[in-house]
């Protein structure tokens, strides 16, 4: 099914647009803060009014069910709504000086143009996460959405402009990153780059944009893990797992890749939670009750299918799922079954690697200490999860896991708009990203001397 077609930019488009942004930077930049909030509030609430529109082109495009595409619908609102709330609390400080007669105070502004480059996995969600910030702070944008899914970009860009943007703030550019993502990065007048997707690639922006000075900030992969201890609420845990493994068809990044639960209940809890995924309900997403919707691209099919060949191979054992599937209702997308992995050990790819699909790999642990060990043996550290009823260890657990985000008797995914997003090692690099944080990144601090003396 075609959803639509869109222009392939090339790099000359790439400079028009950064062009077009810069040439627009004085007026949004002095236009105050609260009135940038005004039309992102106008945003917001466009977007608010049209839900159910937003949320079946995201189904259609990018395979999500329904239900997910309108969670991310929302969270998208309640980004622009925090974000406009912003402009009024662009804080900075005052101090006292050690001279005489002088006053000392910080004040914020832009960077300048900014180049925002986004995943396909939440068309919506991660560049308004990104955009409305930006935008709060008085930057101009040049926006690059993922090439499979530019359309959800596409109608975001749009619902700003008809809130009352200025014409050249927010410029969009659609096409492979592999032929304008460099000038996107390189170019003069990019002052700052946030991007999200591969660990590859982000490593390769952070390197070209740090060596030619600029601001960047990149989120990228994750090998997120749940811990289940022996006295966990055992059904709280288990709903966790299946909605973080299998939600979204494990194409998120604080997606549940591993599962670490204690020897002494991991048979038991192994059982049930086969029997929790057996009742998933996969199809297309726009169809009622769907829970899992297919793989985005058939690449993506490919390469979950390949790591549970991989899996496999490397001599872990398949537990459930694990095919491809097809027949009547299925021809004309790409699934596959929600699949589990038992018996891996740390050392194989599917326990070291992001899949970015519906694959869990379970570890069997003698203790507390052994499954600590096995959460922070990856290269990842985004999102990592514990069940147990113990505050001792659920609080020693905050102090020894290498994740940039960590749940107690909560699931990985997610988080909240008001608070920082990111994780540590190969997961994130630079300044993280929503909350106040957000708004570290898109401004610069500025230091201001008054003398008074007269």
């Amino acid at each position: 099914m075609i959803v639509g077609t869109v222009q392939r930019s090339d790099t000359f488009d790439a400079k028009k647009a950064i062009e077009s942004a810069h040439q627009s930077i004085q007026i949004w930049a002095e236009t105050p803060a609260p009135q940038r909030g005004t039309i992102i509030y106008r945003a917001f609430e466009l977007l608010r009014s049209r839900q159910a529109e937003f949320a079946k082109t995201i189904t259609e495009e990018e395979g999500k069910s329904l239900a997910d595409a309108l969670g991310e619908v929302h969270r998208s609102m309640n980004i622009m709504e925090y974000a406009a709330g912003e402009g009024r609390r662009m804080f900075g400080q005052t101090t006292p000086s050690e001279l005489p007669h002088t006053l000392a105070y910080t004040t914020r502004r832009p960077l300048g143009v900014v180049s925002i480059i986004t995943p396909w996995n939440f068309p919506l969600a991660i560049p308004a996460w990104k955009i409305a910030p930006a935008l709060i702070c008085g930057n101009t944008i040049v926006f690059k959405p993922a090439t499979s899914t530019p359309i959800s970009g596409i109608n975001l860009v749009s619902l700003f402009e008809e809130a009352g943007l200025p014409p050249g703030v927010l410029n969009i550019v659609t096409g492979p990153g592999s032929s304008i993502g460099d000038t996107l990065v390189t170019h003069p007048m990019v002052r700052g780059i946030s991007f999200t997707g591969s660990t590859d690639t982000g490593s390769r922006l952070y390197s070209m944009g740090a060596g030619t000075l600029k601001k960047v900030q990149c989120e990228m992969g994750g090998k997120n893990a749940i811990i289940v201890l022996s006295d966990a609420d055992i059904e709280k845990a288990l709903t966790s797992v299946v909605s973080g493994a299998f939600g979204s068809t494990g194409q998120r990044c604080t997606a549940t890749s591993r599962l670490i639960v204690e020897e002494t209940i991991y048979d038991n809890f192994i059982s049930a939670l086969i029997d929790k995924t057996k009742k998933l309900r996969i199809g297309y997403g726009l169809l009622p009750g769907i829970d899992i919707g297919p793989a985005s691209s058939e690449e993506q099919l490919e390469q979950i299918l390949r790591y549970i060949e991989l899996g496999k191979a490397e001599g872990a054992t398949l537990t459930y799922g694990g095919n491809r599937i097809t027949g009547p209702g299925f021809d004309e997308g790409f699934y596959v079954e929600p699949t589990i992995f038992t018996g891996v050990t740390t050392n194989m790819s599917i326990a070291q690697e992001e899949i970015f699909g519906p694959v869990l790999t379970c570890f069997k642990v003698k203790d507390y200490a052994e499954a600590i060990a096995i959460c922070n043996n990856v290269q990842f550290g985004l999102s990592s999860s514990i069940y147990t009823r113990d505050l001792s260890k659920a609080f020693s657990y905050v102090n020894q896991i290498e994740t940039g985000m960590l749940h107690i008797n909560a699931p990985t995914l997610g988080g909240e708009v008001h608070l920082p997003f990111g994780g540590t090692k190969a997961s994130g690099v630079g300044t993280r990203e929503q909350g106040t944080e957000a708004i570290n990144f898109f401004s610069e601090i500025t230091t201001v001397y008054v003398d008074y003396a007269g």
